[in-house]
């Protein structure tokens, strides 16, 4: 009786113990952010324009500037992008690892077989079969090995907590390349339409030029113009048509961008997107979501939550070795001088126990790995907090930069127009003999430049708003790539990790306080 509770007793302690988890326990940050973003919540709103409004972040903004090309170019990107690939290679190899730290947690069985022939030294070993002088005789020894490290302390499931939370943050770099390549095909896309219509813009000054330099001709023909009219209206034309090769080097660079993007060759989407349309709008209203959600969307920010994650882990994993480590093992083998007399009962052998390793002396370097860890760890909650604090200014500034360069916008339109009257006025008058031709060449030149300033005003508006975007980290929640690739690398429809052990938005994991 008094065994069998000592048994009982036994195996209540080591039942206790592999529940025992050395190290800190990890406790998700809370993000500093405001509660509400600084230019939404103003309340005077335009009676034109687009202005950040509360509500839900689009996954799929780029399809609120309703062009079915730039969609088509997103979709096609985000499956076909080298930098994603890159990623998604990367996050398979963390997972891979994670199978690898995994493996610690669980017995090892091998199996084993030798055969020997050996001689022994009549000077030396008693030769073993019982007569004088040397001897040839062979060894057969099949068998099987096993041993399991008991983890009473918790170091194996701290080093599997770790690796979770690599993989986790690789996870999260990924989404942020799919981020990063989306929002970059964006804005090369509507970069390539503003430069298509920068260069309508000058075609048609140019037509303007030339039809001034034939009225100076003419004039000059009928003796009412000079040499110099017309030698201005000629270097009006020759300087207008200078912009064009520049203009068309934008082209060239921006479609090769494109091109890259979709991992193809140079000019490969020439023929795709030589046909010139207007620059994408922006939609009346852009809901920007809540601060509180920045923390759960942008991926560098996930991302720096599980490498802090990992950096709490790796010091239970450090505490860890300070303690005992107790390994099962346990061997079963046959062993036999000749072949055929291993299936006999009397060639069985075995071996059963623990082991027990105790650290004694390491010269310091337990007591320095764990202040390494700890260190890393107190980085991470730096790196933490910087990388939030970050993400707060991107967004503010983002949004500074949407409502200033839609009034500089505004602004230009109303250059245009009065631009506009002044050439009309300024040719009238020229015809009527009133001003010189000069005067009407420099209101020529201000309108082209104001109109072409008025066409990257209006690309520069789309293009912060997609900064805005991806400012938000919008853009990952959609199934890019395809979910056939996403299943290989254990990640489920929301993007969440789907592997043994935590969930990838760590509701189950331990956690860390940062206060």
């Amino acid at each position: 009786m008094s065994r069998y509770i000592a048994r009982l007793a036994a195996a209540g302690l080591l039942t206790m113990l592999a529940g025992c988890m050395v190290g800190p326990d990890y406790y998700k940050p809370k993000a500093a952010l405001p509660a509400q973003w600084t230019q939404a919540a103003k309340q005077e709103t335009p009676a034109v324009g687009s202005r950040a409004v509360s509500g839900d972040v689009d996954a799929q903004w780029w399809t609120s500037f309703s062009d079915a090309e730039l969609s088509s170019l997103v979709r096609r990107v985000a499956g076909a992008s080298l930098d994603v690939k890159v990623a998604t290679q990367r996050l398979m190899q963390a997972r891979a690892a994670r199978r690898m730290t995994g493996a610690d947690a669980m017995p090892a069985l091998e199996g084993t077989a030798s055969y020997q022939h050996s001689r022994s030294s009549q000077n030396g070993l008693v030769d073993i079969s019982g007569l004088n002088g040397r001897h040839d005789y062979n060894v057969w020894q099949p068998g099987i090995d096993a041993s399991w490290e008991l983890d009473l302390w918790g170091r194996v499931r701290r080093e599997i907590e770790s690796a979770d939370a690599s993989v986790q943050a690789t996870a999260e770099l990924r989404r942020d390349v799919l981020l990063s390549a989306i929002a970059e095909t964006a804005s090369d896309y509507i970069q390539l339409r503003g430069v298509q219509a920068q260069q309508a813009v000058v075609e048609q000054n140019l037509d303007i030029a030339r039809q001034s330099l034939k009225l100076t001709q003419i004039r000059f023909t009928d003796g009412v113009a000079t040499h110099l009219e017309t030698a201005q209206a000629a270097a009006q034309v020759s300087g207008i048509e200078a912009r064009l090769p520049v203009l068309e080097n934008q082209r060239v660079h921006l479609v090769n961008a494109l091109s890259f993007l979709l991992g193809e060759p140079p000019r490969t989407l020439e023929g795709e997107l030589d046909a010139v349309h207007a620059i994408p709008p922006v939609p009346p209203r852009v809901p920007v979501g809540l601060p509180s959600q920045l923390a759960e969307r942008r991926p560098d920010i996930r991302e720096a939550e599980a490498r802090l994650h990992g950096a709490t882990a790796d010091i239970g994993v450090a505490v860890g070795d300070f303690y005992p480590r107790v390994t099962l093992s346990a061997n079963l083998s046959l062993q036999a001088m000749h072949f055929g007399d291993l299936d006999e009962w009397s060639s069985r052998m075995f071996g059963v126990g623990p082991a027990l390793t105790v650290p004694i002396f390491e010269g310091g370097r337990l007591k320095g790995q764990l202040e390494l860890r700890k260190a890393q760890q107190r980085e991470a909650v730096i790196e933490y907090q910087r990388t939030v604090l970050n993400a707060w200014h991107e967004v503010d500034n983002a949004m500074s930069d949407y409502d200033t360069r839609q009034t500089r916008e505004e602004k230009l339109d109303e250059t245009e127009v009065q631009d506009s009257e002044a050439l009309e006025n300024a040719r009238s008058q020229y015809l009527a003999g009133a001003t010189d031709f000069l005067n009407v060449l420099t209101v020529q030149r201000d309108l082209l430049d104001t109109q072409q300033a008025r066409v990257v005003s209006i690309t520069d508006v789309s293009l912060a708003l997609i900064g805005l975007y991806k400012a938000l980290g919008g853009g990952w929640e959609t199934s890019f790539p395809s979910a056939p690739e996403a299943a290989k690398v254990g990640v489920s429809a929301r993007g969440e990790l789907t592997s043994r052990g935590e969930n990838a938005s760590g509701e189950s994991a331990r956690r860390t306080d940062l206060e």
